[in-house]
């Protein structure tokens, strides 16, 4: 399986970017799997900010994130992507796509076990 994340960068803050990522390789249909995207700051742990279900495409963010970040996926493209809007340097950190079926998948939780990209450096500058 292959994730691999793009988008990054370095913005000011109060601006906004844009990550995608293109997943590939999985065993079932790309519709069977949540997708989500979580971020991790230096010296801090993984945390998740935005997941989303297939079928139904409920979506559950971090508070910290909340009406800020928006998620979505294009299930032909393979795809999900991060629109994160009114960033702030709190949000620096480095981003990762991750995906799994969806009864293992959780925001709560970042398991070895998810398929992960590499990540995508996102930095604001104040």
């Amino acid at each position: 399986v292959q994730v691999e994340e793009s988008g990054g960068g370095v913005v000011q803050a109060g601006g906004s970017l844009r990550l995608s990522c293109k997943i590939s390789g999985l065993r079932l249909s790309f519709t069977e799997y949540a997708v989500g995207w979580f971020r991790q700051a230096p010296g801090k742990k993984r945390e998740g900010i935005s997941v989303m279900k297939p079928g139904t495409n409920q979506k559950e963010y971090a508070d910290s994130v909340k009406g800020r970040f928006t998620i979505s996926r294009d299930n032909s493209g393979n795809m999900t992507a991060l629109q994160m809007n009114k960033l702030e340097s709190e949000d620096t950190a480095m981003y990762y796509c991750a995906a799994d079926v969806p009864n293992a998948f959780s925001i709560t939780h970042a398991l070895d076990s998810y398929y992960w990209g590499q990540g995508t450096q996102v930095t604001v500058s104040s």
